[in-house]
């Protein structure tokens, strides 16, 4: 697992990972089945990789080019908002609360993205599914620290992320669940009953 001090050097990056959604629209790609776009998949217990044991991770995106998505169940524990704004060049003077840090997924954990409610509106949003987004600048750091940043939001270092055809053949070899979209599971439940949560859910048995 990453450092704290080694995602907090790195914040900086939030401004790089908007390029990766590239001009993808803000709505599921295809029908319900085909695509997962704002649904999650879930690791089954005979998961062998063991950077996704036991993981539930928010699609983002899913189309025919492939996907990306976000582990929300793998904490790295909280920052101080005051000193992220001084990592990003702010002054973080009379600055309080923290911010939940959690590890994304394996590829490019340089990059930052704050996973939010879309109660939070601002240039730059990637809509995940109308009820939660993808935001990936400093902005929005400074509007949480100010108190105009969305309700509900933690801050995501990583992703997971798949080639055309591949998350088809991981999901061919049942190596995923897949459970529909639900906001406590992402903000509100305790990391530790979030994937055993998912696995009651689930829609799609082995």
């Amino acid at each position: 697992m990453l450092c704290l001090l080694r995602l907090l050097v790195t914040f900086a990056a939030l401004l790089a990972p908007a390029a990766l959604f590239g001009a993808a629209p803000a709505t599921v790609d295809a029908p319900q089945g085909q695509f997962l776009t704002g649904q999650f998949l879930v690791a089954t217990p005979e998961m062998g990789d063991p950077r996704f044991r036991e993981t539930v991770i928010l699609m983002v995106r899913h189309n025919k080019d492939g996907a990306m998505g976000l582990i929300i169940n793998r904490p790295a524990g909280d920052q101080k908002l005051s000193r992220i704004l001084q990592d990003l060049g702010d002054s973080g003077e009379g600055v309080t609360g923290d911010l939940p840090l959690y590890l994304g997924g394996p590829v490019q954990p340089e990059l930052g993205f704050i996973l939010h409610t879309t109660d939070y509106r601002r240039a730059g949003i990637i809509d995940v599914n109308g009820t939660v987004a993808v935001t990936a600048t400093k902005e929005i750091i400074r509007d949480i620290a100010a108190g105009n940043g969305p309700k509900k939001f933690m801050l995501v270092f990583g992703y997971a992320g798949w080639g055309p055809g591949q998350l088809e053949g991981e999901l061919k070899r049942n190596s995923w669940y897949t459970t529909p979209f639900d906001l406590p599971l992402i903000f509100d439940m305790d990391r530790d009953r979030v994937w055993e949560r998912a696995v009651e859910r689930r829609t799609r048995d082995l």
